[in-house]
């Protein structure tokens, strides 16, 4: 009897507009708890300490590192969909579901906890086994709701090129996870608050 409840069960894609918020939410904090399970367990097997790849080191350098890529890949953005049709950035309305409707503190928070488990599995884990390029492109085909679209996911693996190299040149996780952090929130608020055409 079993047997035939597991014959039952299926993967199913989920187009967008199928999705409710809730489960929506319920998706993303998942997803996000896997990343940041897998990243530490991985650091763990390369017999480095997760709490150490978060302490701050002396001064404030990583904050210029992290705002700088910050700004100067929004600029980017901004110019990006000022130039190309609406459609060639598309992500199947997944953004908009999630932050169009959000509370702001929730945005803050979605940024907090994307940016924190994301760098800590690509830049603290995986980038340490196989440098920047190779993260860059595992990070674009993880996100795959860009994958239809070959300039959002040039973009997303642009951009964690230049996270990979702020790490690099910072010493520290936390400049990506600030440029991270940044981008998120900004592009969530901005989301939030774009009038309706």
């Amino acid at each position: 009897m079993k047997k035939q409840r597991w014959k039952k069960l299926k993967l199913q894609k989920i187009e967008p507009h199928q999705l409710t918020d809730r489960l929506l939410l319920i998706n993303l904090y998942l997803t996000q708890a896997l990343t940041l399970i897998i990243g530490i367990i991985w650091i763990l097997f390369q017999k480095r300490n997760p709490l150490e790849l978060l302490s701050l080191l002396q001064g404030w350098e990583f904050v210029m590192y992290g705002l700088g890529l910050a700004a100067l890949m929004l600029v980017a953005d901004f110019l990006l969909s000022a130039v190309m049709p609406e459609n060639s950035m598309d992500d199947g309305g997944i953004n908009h579901m999630l932050f169009r409707k959000r509370p702001i503190w929730h945005i803050v928070c979605i940024a907090a906890v994307v940016s924190i488990c994301e760098e800590l599995l690509f830049r603290g884990a995986i980038q340490h086994s196989f440098g920047p390029y190779w993260t860059s492109i595992i990070f674009a085909l993880i996100h795959f709701r860009y994958l239809n679209h070959w300039l959002p996911t040039g973009w997303v693996f642009v951009s964690s090129y230049g996270l990979g190299y702020i790490y690099e040149q910072s010493g520290t996780l936390w400049a990506p996870i600030l440029c991270h952090f940044v981008i998120d929130l900004i592009s969530g608020l901005a989301i939030r608050f774009r009038r309706e055409k």
